[in-house]
């Protein structure tokens, strides 16, 4: 929302959904005057009838491209035909998907982590990567201050990502993501 009040970047939030009403996220956009929406999984009988409640509220805001930053949700494929969903991860993908990637990064040793922006598919984690950044593993690091490093260059690498995507669109071409689409060539 910050980046978006610049007119330079050239992305604007339409609205903001979550699956839970308590979040952080929803206050702040009610805050900014936006529209926000819950679909909770709870309030449908299946997964389906929530993929298909979440995509009708979704597509209300006619939103050019999905960010789901923080919804620990897999998304259903009727969510996934529909929209260009980008997310973020904790770990510089494929390495340690899932929702345990800190400890993992950690309990494996590794010396470097980081973050990863990618297009959603239907795995966990599995999408085509858009962008990736490292994070250096500090000796004496716990879960909570590594994730807190992650977490400054995944939010800051997201929002470059967006506004990239947004200026200047995309290309996907087998996995690879390239940003910056040239006209004709089939950038989205």
């Amino acid at each position: 929302m910050d980046a978006a009040a610049d007119e330079g970047y050239g992305a604007r939030v339409v609205a903001v959904g979550a699956d839970r009403d308590d979040i952080e996220g929803l206050a702040r956009a009610r805050r900014a005057g936006l529209p926000t929406f819950v679909v909770k999984v709870a309030d449908h009988a299946t997964r389906e009838g929530w993929d298909e409640a979440l995509c009708a509220r979704i597509a209300e805001h006619r939103p050019d491209l999905v960010v789901s930053a923080g919804f620990m949700k897999i998304l259903g494929p009727r969510v996934l035909q529909a929209f260009t969903v980008v997310n973020t991860h904790p770990a510089l993908l494929p390495a340690f998907p899932g929702a345990r990637a800190v400890p993992q990064a950690l309990a494996y040793g590794v010396r470097v982590t980081g973050c990863t922006v990618h297009l959603v598919d239907a795995g966990v984690d599995t999408g085509p990567v858009i962008a990736q950044e490292p994070v250096a593993v500090e000796d004496g690091d716990d879960e909570r201050s590594l994730h807190e490093r992650i977490k400054i260059v995944e939010r800051r690498l997201l929002v470059d990502v967006v506004g990239r995507m947004a200026r200047h669109g995309w290309t996907l071409t087998g996995r690879h993501v390239r940003l910056g689409a040239a006209a004709g060539d089939g950038g989205q």
